[in-house]
């Protein structure tokens, strides 16, 4: 069976073990309530059925389809698409990809910025019984509870199975906190010489403490120079910050300062101390979910070059969600969600792919502004009538 075929065996079998799922749409139920909102619109009379369904449901036309969507309120643009059963799969696994095998929470953050009927039975988590585990694993779990919650989609990823950790130890969970960014930044080396790639020996990886921005960089060696001339090129971009730590030694960014001051005589930086107690807990899962979130980059494309996959590692790890600041470290640092295309913004996947020119964009998007037009003139003469 494939990996699609053991989660829907999963899926609809504690779905169908549930006496009253409202949340879950099958294609034909999707369809039914997409008639009996066609049918209010265009005669206007509302039964009480009707009623339950458009305080619940909405209705835009993108181009020739129809798709379900949270009724918005007032100053509300934000649009949530409701989905069929059979297309749950697919949006996971597609958030899953964008975010580099990101776990539960940061998937359940992704989903909710755009779907409204994908809830924590999916995404994250169901609860399961023993029985149920013939259906998730060939072996009994190592796990004492009986009433035990797991991700049914990332239970049958093989790539987040394959990279299970073990529990740390000793690690200090909670994150330091700053009231500016570049307050405090943190420059650390992770050691690839067992897996080089061409001249490429090492990862520079670059993160602010205040919105656990993080920017990667391929080095050929650890030497300070090198590093000094890559943060050189991210301060002209994102200004310097007043403390530059770094876990590799007090002498290593020692060394990376004074190489810094002779790049740019008016820098003025001191190091922080080294094996800070309240962050380096929080670095060294950094490193190791870069160095995780890498392997499946390259198993998932295909491509031996680690080097090639660390812009691609670096953006997923920024857009993802990020328990410590409640948000993901590029909302921290700009403001807003990180746009990737047309794939971001309020159409749905299946109308994304068949665009090709600025004009259907366009053409596209005054459909969707006309269908709102429409829809909130028939809400005030509802509100007229006496």
């Amino acid at each position: 069976m494939t990996s699609r075929e053991r989660f829907y065996e999963c899926f609809y079998k504690i779905v169908n073990e549930k006496n009253n799922n409202s949340v879950y749409l099958s294609a034909v139920k999707y369809n039914e309530i997409v008639s009996e909102i066609k049918n209010v619109r265009s005669s206007g009379i509302k039964s009480n059925k009707a009623y339950r369904i458009l305080k619940r449901y909405d209705l835009i036309t993108i181009g020739e389809e129809n798709k379900l969507i949270l009724p918005l309120l007032e100053g509300n643009t934000n649009i949530l698409y409701y989905i069929t059963d059979e297309n749950i799969y697919d949006v996971l696994h597609d958030v899953h990809l964008s975010i580099g095998h990101g776990g539960k929470h940061r998937m359940n953050a992704e989903v909710k910025k755009k779907y409204k009927n994908i809830t924590q039975e999916a995404v994250p988590s169901i609860r399961v019984t023993w029985n149920d585990f013939d259906l998730l694993t060939t072996s009994p779990p190592s796990y004492k509870s009986p009433g035990l919650t797991v991700s049914i989609y990332l239970k049958f990823c093989e790539s987040c199975q394959s990279k299970q950790k073990s529990k740390s130890k000793g690690l200090v969970i909670k994150p330091m906190v700053f009231s500016e960014m570049n307050s405090r930044c943190q420059v650390d080396l992770i050691d690839m010489e067992s897996q080089g790639d061409g001249e490429f020996r090492f990862i520079m990886v670059y993160q602010d403490h205040l919105t656990k921005f993080v920017q990667l960089r391929p080095l050929k060696t650890k030497r300070a120079e090198e590093v000094a001339k890559h943060l050189i090129d991210i301060f002209c971009i994102f200004g310097a910050p007043m403390i530059l730590q770094s876990d590799n030694g007090r002498e290593f960014v020692n060394k990376i300062i004074e190489d810094l001051k002779e790049m740019w005589d008016t820098l003025k930086i001191v190091h922080g101390k080294p094996r800070h107690s309240q962050s380096q807990g929080s670095v060294e899962r950094v490193n190791q979910d870069i160095q995780n979130m890498l392997i499946t980059w390259m198993k998932t494309n295909n491509c031996k070059s680690w080097s090639e996959g660390l812009r691609f590692v670096q953006l997923m790890k920024n857009r993802a969600y990020h328990d410590g600041i409640k948000r993901s470290p590029y909302m921290a640092m700009f403001g807003t969600d990180v746009k990737i295309g047309l794939s971001s913004s309020l159409l749905p996947a299946e109308a994304v792919e068949k665009l090709t020119t600025e004009q259907e964009l366009e053409e596209i998007l005054q459909s969707v502004v006309t269908d709102y037009e429409q829809k909130d003139d028939h809400n005030v003469s509802d509100k007229e009538r006496p």
